[in-house]
């Protein structure tokens, strides 16, 4: 059975209406919003038949607008983090907001996640989608360029929900997108944390980064380190060892894994996340050459989400496909250019199942 629907989700302080799509296919539902172009829930059984939502996330408008935490939102220009708020583009250099400490962070306070994209299509042909559009004027949050951008979500297959970010510019520029959702297989409102979620990841090298996040310039293998995941551990085997110097800096996971050296046509695996209580398992798959790996260290405890439910620090875990965070200022890692006449194009696939 396919199925779409479109309603309206609520009304920004500036008057915007808010729209929310429906999309439901063979055994996995989910809700989107053109605020953000949010991911706002992905509904799944578990291995006996019992549908939930494993996404984190409001169930009202007013607090994406007032307390945004990324909650599923599309972030952008550039995803993650640029050291200083500067970069420099064929001679010429660029200030954008440091709203991270020192650095810039997610495309800034007025990012892609805090505004409201324009539906662009929606239907059923050939499986439920709705592709969000959003135009980026040149300068703004200080990148050069206008900038064209969509995401497209599609519900392609059983369990299995594809999305696809685009842009273009009419003029040099820097574009790194991602989805920002955070993932609690055991259902929400959520009544236990991640830490005993069992991770897999393919990246045999990370990113090690400064006391600001940014990452220091070296790709340092994982063999013999907490970072080790390609044999599927549990998240909370690393989070808390206070032994290692990057989880200290960082209160837990906040690197970039390293899965390969440029964008690819066709997704590959790169990490595959289960919860041994409900049965659920994700597989996940993109084109990307990085995987930012969140353990959710920053969540406090002072938001309620969904179910009115605080959520606290390992609550859940985020899975972010882009460039290399800091990618401008680092010219060893992957390009994060875009010129006139090319297009940025990241296909991410999340594919449910329980066992």
């Amino acid at each position: 059975m396919t199925q779409i629907q479109r309603r309206m989700f609520g009304q920004l302080s500036t008057g915007e209406d808010v729209v929310a799509f429906d999309l439901e296919r063979d055994g996995i539902s989910v809700t989107l919003l053109s605020f953000g172009a949010a991911l706002q829930a992905v509904r799944v059984p578990d291995r006996h038949g019992h549908r939930a939502d494993v996404t984190l996330g409001y169930d009202a408008l007013a607090p994406y607008e007032t307390r945004p935490q990324h909650f599923g939102v599309s972030v952008g220009r550039f995803a993650n983090r640029i050291a200083g708020g500067r970069f420099s583009l064929d001679g010429k250099s660029y200030t954008l907001e440091t709203n991270d400490g020192p650095n810039h962070l997610h495309g800034g306070s007025s990012g892609f996640g805090v505004t409201n994209w324009r539906v662009e299509a929606f239907g059923e042909t050939p499986h439920p989608f709705v592709t969000f559009a959003l135009t980026s004027p040149d300068g703004d949050a200080g990148y050069p360029g206008a900038l064209e951008a969509r995401a497209h979500y599609a519900l392609t297959g059983t369990g299995e929900l594809t999305l696809v970010y685009e842009a273009t510019s009419d003029a040099p520029t820097i574009v790194n997108l991602t989805n920002h959702v955070y993932f609690n297989l055991g259902g929400v409102p959520h009544e236990t944390d991640v830490l005993g979620h069992r991770l897999t990841i393919a990246a045999d090298h990370y990113l090690p980064v400064d006391q600001t996040a940014i990452p220091t310039g070296e790709i340092r293998s994982v063999e013999g380190s907490v970072f080790d995941f390609r044999r599927g551990k549990a998240i909370g085997d690393g989070a808390r060892d206070g032994l290692d110097d990057q989880i200290r800096l960082v209160r837990g996971f906040d690197h970039c894994m390293v899965l390969g050296e440029e964008n690819l046509e066709a997704p590959r695996f790169a990490a595959r996340l289960e919860d041994e209580d409900s049965g659920r398992v994700l597989d996940f798959a993109t084109t990307a050459p990085g995987l930012q790996f969140y353990s959710g260290n920053f969540l406090f405890g002072g938001i309620a989400g969904k179910g009115g439910r605080l959520t606290r620090m390992g609550d859940a875990v985020c899975l972010e496909p882009q460039l290399f965070p800091d990618t401008p200022n680092r010219p060893s890692f992957p390009s994060a250019r875009l010129d006139p006449g090319e297009t940025f194009r990241q296909t991410s696939t999340y594919r449910f199942s329980a066992r």
